[in-house]
C-alpha cells in the first residue's frame, strides 16, 4: 500500500502550514500601523512634504528594537527614520517631482517575533493611500472675538478677490489684502453668541473657524434729523472704547434711501467717536438703522421735507 510514504509527507506539509498560519497570525496581530499623514497637504514653496507613520507593537512575541519601517511610494521603496516626537513615530520626507499634485503610497514594517526560542522574521503593511497637494487653505482667524464692525484679518494661501467670509452664512464685507490675506468687517449680527465662520467661494466653501460677536453700546447724537431738501446736518457716533486695530465699520441702513445722502462711516482705529455730514434728499419720512448695538439695533428717526 502506499498510505504509509505519503501520510508522513502530507503531515509534514499540513504541519508547515499551521506554522507559516501562526507566523502570519502573530505578524497581523503583533504590529499596529496607523498613519498620522492627512489627505490633504498645504502647498509649500520646496515641495518637500513629511509622510508620518505611528507603529504600535501589540504582542509579546514582538523583538524589540527589530523593527524597520518603510514606505512604498510609485513603486520605490524608501526606509523610514525615527521621529523626534514619539517613540513609536516614523518619519519620511518626500519631495514631490514637478507638475505632480498628489501621491500614493503605502507602508511596509519588517520586525522580528519570537516562539519557543525562535526568531522569525515577520512582516505588514497598509493599504494604499493618497494625498494631495492643496493649494487653497485657510490657517486661521487673526482673533476669535469681537464687536460688529471690527476688521478682523484672516490668513491662509489661495485667496482670491471673489471670495468671501460667511457668518452661519450670512455674507460679510470682505476685502482681498493679498493672496495669503483677507479681510472681512464682523457683520450686524446678535452680539452675545459664537458665528460659524467659513470661506466661500467658486470652488466651494472651506471653514475658518469660530467667532464671537460681543455686544456693545454705541450713542448717536443728535438721537434724531430733520432736514430740507439740500440741507446739511452733522451727525456724531460715540463708541464706550475705541476702536479696535483697522477701525470699526458702522453698517448703516436706511427706507429712504432717496432721501438721505451720507458717507460711508468708519471709526478710525484707536478713536471712540466719528462726525458725518447727512444731507437731505427727496422729502421722505424713515429711519438710520445700525444693528448690532445696544439692545440689537439703534434707529435714528429722519424727516426730510421740501424747500
Amino acid at each position: 500500500m502506499h498510505t504509509n510514504p505519503i501520510f508522513p509527507a502530507r503531515k509534514f506539509i499540513l504541519s508547515l502550514g499551521f506554522a507559516l498560519s501562526l507566523a502570519f497570525l502573530a505578524g497581523c496581530q503583533g504590529i499596529v500601523l496607523t498613519n498620522l499623514t492627512p489627505g490633504s497637504l498645504p502647498e509649500n514653496p520646496s515641495q518637500i512634504y513629511t509622510i508620518t507613520l505611528r507603529v504600535t507593537p501589540k504582542a509579546n512575541t514582538y523583538v524589540k528594537g527589530s523593527l524597520k519601517a518603510n514606505i512604498v511610494i510609485d513603486a520605490q521603496n524608501y526606509e523610514m527614520t525615527k521621529s523626534a516626537l514619539g517613540e513609536n513615530l516614523y518619519e519620511f520626507e518626500y519631495q514631490l517631482p514637478t507638475g505632480r499634485e498628489e501621491l500614493r503610497y503605502y507602508f511596509l514594517v519588517k520586525y522580528l517575533v519570537e516562539a519557543n526560542g525562535t526568531q522569525t522574521q515577520a512582516e505588514t503593511y497598509t493599504q494604499v493611500y493618497n494625498a494631495e497637494v492643496v493649494h487653497r487653505y485657510v490657517l486661521s482667524l487673526e482673533v476669535n472675538r469681537g464687536p460688529v464692525g471690527a476688521r478682523i484679518s484672516v490668513l491662509g494661501r489661495g485667496f482670491t478677490p471673489q471670495d468671501v467670509i460667511y457668518f452661519d452664512g450670512t455674507p460679510a464685507r470682505t476685502v482681498f489684502e493679498s493672496p495669503n490675506a483677507l479681510s472681512v468687517f464682523v457683520p450686524a449680527l446678535a452680539g452675545g453668541r459664537n458665528y460659524k465662520v467659513t470661506l466661500g467661494s467658486a470652488s466651494g466653501n472651506s471653514p475658518v473657524g469660530t467667532f464671537r460677536i460681543d455686544t456693545s453700546n454705541l450713542t448717536v447724537t443728535p438721537g434724531s434729523l430733520s432736514l430740507r431738501t439740500g440741507e446739511r446736518q452733522t451727525i456724531t457716533f460715540t463708541l464706550p472704547n475705541a476702536a479696535p486695530p483697522g477701525g470699526l465699520l458702522l453698517d448703516l441702513t436706511t427706507d429712504i434711501p432717496d432721501s438721505v445722502i451720507m458717507p460711508e462711516v468708519l471709526v478710525p482705529q484707536g478713536q471712540s467717536s466719528v462726525s458725518v455730514t447727512v444731507e437731505g434728499g427727496r422729502p421722505g419720512n424713515g429711519s438710520l438703522f445700525l444693528k448690532g448695538y445696544g439692545a440689537g439695533e439703534v434707529t435714528v428717526p429722519v424727516t426730510v421735507s421740501g424747500r
